[in-house]
């Protein structure tokens, strides 16, 4: 072994402080630099504009946008959801009242200015394997690696722009600590896991693994380091779940002892170890690792609700595609940029290990990033600056041997831009759309204008964060507020005739906001059945189809949001409310098409799905349906909406819709062509005694509830 480490050799090179920060200068402005790429694609496209800059490209950016926006104007609303309390608004409000430059300017770009920061830990762990040309070539390919510049583009304002900025800079500051095993940095680490869980309260798994691996480093490699006893007590009293100023307080005081007690602390240090092991476990120990391992590993399709009569709601995390197995090349190109450079750069890191046994340190990262073939696309960034000092070791070992010195750096420059090119094209082909529109942000703006704050809009939880941002109204779902039961009443509501929608909304809303299920300590659907006196839930959905159920009394305005993007995922919001959700069973799934015709001949229309209309019939393949109606809607001259009604087969239960401006025909059941979507949206079909129009565009429709 020791024969393959001295084969394992690659030149020293540890420059003067003044070259390592021109290099840490020089790598980050260029992961900067690639991002300002979409930004030369965005600002051509006028739909992407609102108030004279370029809008946002992430939904979870909103709640951000609105927990800062309401500090700065120091008010907010009970219920409204907004974030005032989270750190990446808290940062966002502090940096808008500092810089002088728009709200909207700083939410778009600080995504690259702070997610390019990665490149810092990453050329100092160059600098403690005494390298820096390493560390360099590494911080040049993780800056911009494929999923990172995903997650930390500009636009992509969200708290992944410092997630593996973050745990970077712990894991360099335990190799920091090991590496130089002085008491005075000891409080290195503890910094900075309290920076990473005040940041992101999610930390807690990556930290235990992290602090498993120091232990097993130490009884592998170090097990008579008494320095390596008191790191790993201090880790633990990072990850103590008590309030901050206690773990500070606690961090001192035993600094303190440490340091002007050597001896004693020498003396003690497993005694105290454990007394900080026990401290973490009665404090939180692994239970949030088991949860994040209940929710991303062994996911089920619903989640009981054992408070409420054992109600069963489908769980969102079947729906999110971050969340979903990966193919392999998905999962090599997003960490590397391509699979070839992902199995060089993972053989470069045990190589790395094998040569530098502290960077065994980084094995969690690694593994966390190869928990995306199971956990979902969201995982691969953890893996992106580790092999990418992998990859960055390759090319050195190999240059190593190398005898001529224009020859050593020709292939060093030339091996990394073969590793930059791929991850730039990327770069260059990814061209995603804003959240919004800014046909669709006028809308909102229109709607701030009409609605108060304390009116709730419903639309499906994609859309909260944006509604709430941009017309300064409340939701009942959004990207952290999406669980079964929350998302049950709105798919609901979207998905069913509209009686049953404006019944079931306007109780449920007005049980929510005035604390009916909270007084009880039950879910809102029970507190409805208990004061109307159901037994069953069928019961409860039954009576929602007559007029003369008996509402709350109206405390607020209620307004259904309904643009036309919302049709594309309307499947998907059908699976929280088609079901029976006393047994958890799923119904039969609603039939819904949306397709456009790419042929006319013959009395026969073929769609780009395959299907086929022809004389009152559908054609899917050897099968035929008889249609009931088939209605075509197109805008007169004025906007107005015209509809021509075709009746087939009385009795049927397949109906199409022909939207002509949009070339767009929906194939669908009775039950999804009766729901309120359908109706108020693609049809414009209300009953005045329930809905008023508020706003209608060919593309957003906005109803008042009345009931």
């Amino acid at each position: 072994m020791e024969e393959f480490r001295k084969f394992l050799t690659i030149d020293n090179r540890v420059y003067s402080s003044k070259v390592l920060f021109l290099l840490i200068l020089i790598a980050y402005i260029f992961s900067i630099a690639v991002r300002w790429i979409w930004i030369g694609y965005a600002e051509d496209i006028p739909q992407f504009m609102w108030n004279g800059e370029i809008m946002i490209n992430t939904n979870d950016g909103y709640a951000w946008a609105e927990g800062a926006r309401d500090i700065l104007s120091g008010t907010h609303q009970a219920h409204d959801g907004s974030f005032i309390n989270q750190p990446a608004s808290q940062l966002t409000a502090f940096l808008a009242q500092i810089l002088p430059i728009s709200f909207e300017t700083l939410i778009l770009y600080l995504p690259a200015f702070l997610g390019s920061l990665l490149v810092i830990p990453v050329i100092l762990i160059g600098r403690l394997l005494k390298n820096d040309l390493l560390g360099f070539i590494a911080g040049l390919i993780a800056g911009i690696a494929w999923s990172y510049y995903n997650r930390t583009m500009i636009g992509y304002y969200d708290t992944d722009m410092l997630s593996i900025v973050l745990p970077t800079f712990l894991l360099w500051s335990i190799m920091f600590s090991i590496i130089h095993k002085s008491d005075k940095y000891l409080l290195l680490a503890t910094a900075m896991i309290l920076i990473y869980q005040w940041w992101y309260n999610q930390s807690y798994s990556l930290n235990m693994a992290m602090v498993f691996m120091v232990f097993i480093y130490t009884f592998v490699f170090d097990k008579k380091n008494i320095f390596n006893y008191k790191l790993i007590t201090f880790i633990f009293i990072g990850m103590l779940a008590i309030p901050i100023s206690i773990k500070i307080v606690l961090a001192v005081a035993l600094f303190g002892f440490f340091y002007y007690n050597k001896e004693k602390a020498n003396q003690f240090i497993i005694p105290i170890l454990l007394f900080a092991l026990f401290l973490m476990l009665i404090t939180g120990g692994l239970t949030p690792i088991l949860s994040q391992i209940q929710g991303y590993i062994f996911r089920e399709a619903v989640a009981g609700d054992l408070s409420s009569l054992n109600l069963h709601y489908f769980n969102v995390v079947q729906t999110v595609r971050e969340a979903g197995s990966i193919p392999f090349e998905t999962f090599a190109n997003r960490i590397s940029g391509h699979t070839t450079i992902f199995i060089i750069s993972t053989i470069g890191y045990f190589l790395l290990a094998l040569r530098y046994k502290i960077m065994w340190l980084a094995l969690p990262m690694i593994g966390l990033g190869f928990l995306a073939l199971k956990g979902g696309l969201r995982f691969t960034v953890y893996a992106v600056p580790i092999n990418a000092l992998g990859m960055a070791f390759v090319i050195l070992l190999v240059a190593h041997y190398l005898k001529e010195k224009i020859f050593k750096y020709a292939f060093i420059v030339l091996m990394t831009l073969a590793v930059l090119v791929p991850n730039i094209s990327h770069v260059i082909d990814y061209k995603v759309p804003t959240v919004f529109k800014s046909s669709d942000v006028a809308v909102l703006d229109k709607l701030k204008t009409i609605a108060t704050r304390e009116d709730y809009v419903i639309a499906w939880w994609d859309y909260g964060y944006p509604i709430r941002y941009y017309a300064d109204v409340k939701t009942l779902i959004d990207g952290a507020r999406h669980s079964g039961n929350g998302n049950y009443p709105v798919s609901f509501a979207l998905l069913n005739e509209p009686l049953s929608s404006a019944n079931l909304i306007r109780t449920y809303t007005e049980y929510l906001e005035n604390g009916y299920s909270h007084e009880r300590n039950v879910s809102t659907i029970k507190a409805i059945m208990e004061d109307y006196n159901f037994n069953r839930v069928s019961q409860l959905l039954s009576s929602l189809k007559s007029k003369s159920f008996t509402v709350p009394k109206k405390t607020r305005d209620i307004y259904f949001y309904l643009p036309l993007q919302m049709m594309n995922i309307l499947p998907t919001i059908d699976l929280f409310s088609n079901m029976n959700i006393e047994t958890g069973t799923q119904y039969r799934r609603g039939m819904f098409y949306s397709a456009s015709a790419v042929s006319n001949k013959n009395g026969i229309v073929t769609l780009n799905n395959g299907i086929k209309i022809q004389n009152g019939t559908l054609i899917l393949g050897s099968k035929q349906i008889p249609i009931n109606q088939l209605i075509a809607t197109e805008y007169d001259s004025k906007g107005i909406l015209q509809k021509q009604v075709q009746h087939f087969n009385i009795g049927a239960s397949a109906y199409v819709i022909y939207m002509k401006n949009y070339n767009k025909f929906l194939i669908l059941d009775k039950r999804l062509f009766h729901s309120l979507y359908i109706q108020l949206y693609v049809l414009e079909n209300y009953d005045p005694e329930l809905f008023e129009p508020t706003i209608l565009t060919p593309m957003t429709k906005i109803y008042k509830l009345k009931r």
